[in-house]
């Protein structure tokens, strides 16, 4: 039977890696992104990518609290679905392909699913009281 490794920081869970995958992923595409879109869509789609993992760590920073824990994976879930709309204009916009689109928006999906364990299932994170 394999053991699983302790998670000793954010960066160990499955769904950091994923995130910090798919803002990594998003800023390269971003890279041919037109000029006039450097303070509109590129700005905010690498920004809010970017925001689930910032809102990961200070969640995981905050596991001794239940409510600001959760507040702060809401904060994650949010910025995901704000990642996969501005995805969405990218693709309308012809800026992003639609195999490039379909991966990214999968890799988001992924994500928002394991958000959604998490704020479903809370309390498996929280760090116990003594």
């Amino acid at each position: 039977m394999e053991k699983r490794k302790q998670i000793r920081s954010a960066k160990d869970l499955l769904v950091y890696q994923k995130a910090y995958q798919l803002a990594m992923m998003i800023y390269e595409v971003s890279k041919s992104f037109p000029p006039e879109e450097r303070y509109a869509l590129t700005s905010q789609i690498r920004r809010s990518s970017r925001s689930v993992c910032l809102n990961l760590r200070e969640a995981w920073a905050k596991r001794r609290y239940e409510a600001h824990f959760i507040s702060k994976l809401t904060d994650c879930d949010g910025e995901n679905s704000e990642t996969d709309s501005a995805l969405d204009f990218a693709l309308d916009c012809g800026y992003i392909t639609p195999d490039q689109h379909a991966e990214l928006v999968s890799l988001c999906n992924e994500v928002g699913k394991m958000l959604g364990s998490m704020l479903r299932n809370p309390a498996s994170f929280l760090i116990p009281r003594r």
